[in-house]
């Protein structure tokens, strides 16, 4: 049998974990590597070109780039707001979410490279070895998937001694958090998080260290929806991307969008993480108070409960999941009247939704005025209706008395 000669595709996020296995796998396995990485938010020129320069310095022989924003916007996001989706009813899911995408990109490059395998470079603690591993293994079976860093208990100081003895360029060093960013928002990671009784200090947040210390004037802006999307913001149309990056920032000087989730891992642990999230807590507020005016209370109620379902599959890296088609498609059905404006305010740590309007609003089409006047039935009505609705009680309490 020959051996296999063909590259190894590795994620490649230019951490240590990543810097680690361009070398190692290199060594240990005789074949050549090309790093790839997926930017789904939070990487801007500068940081690309320091991605490639790193990844070449390290021993790859290419280093594949792929802007997939829009692509997650349109395969993810989209549907984390038509489902108003908050794990633990405040986490939107801002890392780990595109990880399924990412994965799917990383299975096309192996096949346009002729490669029979991929890796990544997760450890044994975390979600997202599962999460990359489901997806891959989901979209193409025949994949060999590594991961050197879990599979070999490799520890952070033996990683950087490899990388020492080796020559080879040492990521950077020294701060005290992990922050992963995505288009959804970041995660923060450090020594607060990893017990369940503190919270990171101000220095720590990302979007949002001044928030308190020199905090903005008030402010008040609209959002625009078509059909579930968002479409512009503060009057001036947008393409999701840019909108989303452009709330990130005006939000996110507010210290809005800030928390730390406690919650259930993918392995069945708890684990606890910092968050901002600014862009996606104003627009899932948003969309949930303009869908109260256009759904009906028996949509809403059906809604939910498959986007809780769909945020657990997602969380668990499950989107390729044909269950989540079938979701998805729910979702979007219900969507087809949540056209319409938000206004909301913002100040300091709060964020209020002033109020919202829309061609399919189900309070403009009422002829009654909630407490005021009834206009589609009579007095009688009322009442024969209260008597009907009240009988499953009354017969309960005649029977309760024998």
């Amino acid at each position: 049998m020959s051996k296999d000669t063909s590259p190894i595709i590795l994620a490649f996020s230019g951490g240590l974990d990543t810097s680690f296995c361009v070398p190692w796998l290199k060594e240990n396995y005789g074949r050549e590597v090309i790093t790839a990485c997926v930017d789904t938010g939070g990487i801007d020129a500068g940081a690309a070109t320091a991605l490639q320069e790193r990844a070449l310095a390290l021993g790859a022989i290419e280093h594949v780039l792929i802007d997939a924003k829009q692509d997650f916007f349109e395969t993810v996001i989209k549907h984390l707001i038509a489902g108003n989706v908050l794990r633990g009813h405040a986490y939107p899911l801002c890392v780990g979410a595109e990880r399924g995408l990412q994965a799917e990109r990383l299975a096309a490059i192996a096949t346009d490279r002729g490669a029979t395998t991929v890796a990544h470079g997760c450890t044994a603690a975390g979600n997202d070895q599962v999460r990359f591993e489901v997806a891959l293994r989901t979209l193409n079976p025949g994949l060999e998937v590594l991961a050197p860093v879990r599979d070999n208990n490799w520890v952070r100081d033996e990683q950087l001694a490899y990388l020492e003895n080796h020559g080879l360029p040492l990521p950077a060093q020294g701060s005290a958090y992990s922050i992963n960013r995505g288009l959804w928002g970041i995660t923060i990671g450090g020594q607060e998080t990893l017990t369940s009784d503190a919270s990171i200090p101000e220095s720590a947040w990302v979007l949002s260290a001044s928030a308190f210390s020199e905090p903005l004037e008030p402010s008040s802006h609209t959002l625009d929806f078509t059909a579930g999307v968002p479409v512009a913001l503060d009057d001036e149309a947008l393409a999701p991307v840019e909108l989303i990056e452009k709330l990130e920032v005006l939000a996110g000087g507010y210290g809005i969008g800030r928390g730390i989730h406690l919650g259930d891992t993918v392995l069945g642990t708890k684990g606890r993480v910092a968050f901002e999230a600014p862009a996606a807590i104003t627009l899932i507020t948003a969309h949930r108070e303009l869908e109260k005016l256009v759904l009906s209370a028996q949509q809403a109620r059906i809604k939910d409960s498959v986007a809780a379902v769909y945020g657990d599959l997602v969380h668990e890296g499950k989107q390729l999941d044909l269950a989540c088609d079938d979701v998805e498609a729910l979702l979007a059905s219900s969507q087809k009247r949540v056209t319409g404006s938000v206004t909301f305010g913002l100040r300091p740590g709060a964020l209020f939704i002033e109020g919202t309007t829309s061609p399919h609003s189900l309070l403009a089409a009422s002829k009654g005025i909630y407490g005021e006047a009834a206009g589609e039935w009579t007095a009688g009505d009322a009442l024969g209706y209260a008597r009907i609705l009240s009988l499953p009680g009354t017969l309960q309490t005649r029977a309760a008395g024998g």
